[in-house]
């Protein structure tokens, strides 16, 4: 029988937040991807890198700061966060298939996704990063034509936009490399924004959601099936009411009505939505599936999980 190829999406919480956090966090997010591949998956792995990233971002930029040199690019901060993501999430999973008799290689891919320079997200900037500012060095920021953004009583935030993804640079390397059956880690943290120049590829100062990656990620292998990990077991409409009402089995069509209704916010479940609809949308007989990482096994098989169609 062969293979399902699914596209797995990881979340804050199969991460940690920290070095140690994030060691012991995969290494039980693991156990999970070889139960998946047990029970018949072939899987492309993708992931959040947001607290990642944000140390990343704070720890160069402080010691620009320290040593009278300049702030570090984002485009240098997530590719630093997909490699030392990727590394743990690649090691560890090696481990605990070779511990079951399952020998496959694991591999992480860099990856660069192309945006449109004219996305109006470029105007609507939502993705906070980086260490508290002090008012002068905001200022500073806004001078150099930064969106910065204040949290009362704490300071002040580096805010930037978060463009759609148009396509992955990689996309063929990533292909490859599934057809010759290894497992492949792709698109961290919404993989890296870059705009497509006549000869060259220029990174932007943006942050590209990586729920959004990851059904453009699942589309462009042609997945089987789109598996988004969150903190819940099922989406709710009315999330925040007496009414709250989980959500099983749905189609597209109705998913659409919930996101048009602003059943969603745009900074939690609306683009694993809409990721999840824009992939089954694009070919018969795919399927998506929302849930915790905890049920992941009982979603694969329909039992779990918010599941689109």
């Amino acid at each position: 029988m062969s293979e399902k190829r699914v596209v797995v999406a990881l979340g804050h919480q199969a991460l940690g937040t920290d070095f140690p956090g994030q060691y012991k966090a995969v290494h039980s997010s693991v156990r999970v991807l070889a139960d998946l591949i047990e029970e018949g998956c072939q899987l492309i792995i993708t992931h959040s890198n947001a607290p990642q990233v944000g140390l990343i971002h704070a720890a160069l930029n402080e010691y620009a700061k320290n040593h009278e040199s300049s702030n570090a690019p984002m485009s240098i901060c997530s590719s630093m966060s997909q490699g030392f993501i990727g590394y743990d999430i690649q090691n560890m999973l090696r481990t605990e298939l070779i511990s079951r008799g399952i020998y496959r290689t694991v591999s992480t891919i860099i990856t660069q996704v192309v945006v449109d320079p004219y996305d109006d997200a470029f105007y609507h900037p939502i993705k906070v990063i980086g260490r508290y500012l002090t008012r002068e060095e905001a200022d500073a920021e806004e001078a150099k034509g930064n969106y910065v953004v204040e949290e009362p009583g704490k300071g002040f935030r580096r805010i930037v936009a978060s463009p759609r993804p148009v396509d992955i640079v990689e996309i063929d390397a990533i292909n490859a490399l599934v057809k010759a059956g290894q497992i492949v880690i792709a698109g961290g943290g919404g993989g890296i924004p870059v705009l497509k120049q006549p000869h060259r590829l220029k990174s932007a100062s943006a942050i590209v959601e990586k729920d959004l990656t990851a059904g453009k990620l699942a589309d462009l292998t042609d997945a089987d099936l789109l598996m988004i990990l969150t903190s819940e077991e099922q989406v709710c409409i009315h999330y925040n009411t007496e009414n709250r009402q989980p959500l099983g089995h749905i189609s597209a069509a109705q998913a659409r009505t919930y996101i048009d209704d602003g059943e969603f916010d745009e900074k939690g479940m609306l683009p694993k939505m809409e990721a999840s609809v824009n992939f089954v949308s694009q070919k018969a007989g795919r399927q998506a599936v929302i849930t915790s990482i905890d049920h992941a096994v009982e979603a694969l098989h329909g039992e779990a999980g918010t599941i689109i169609s």
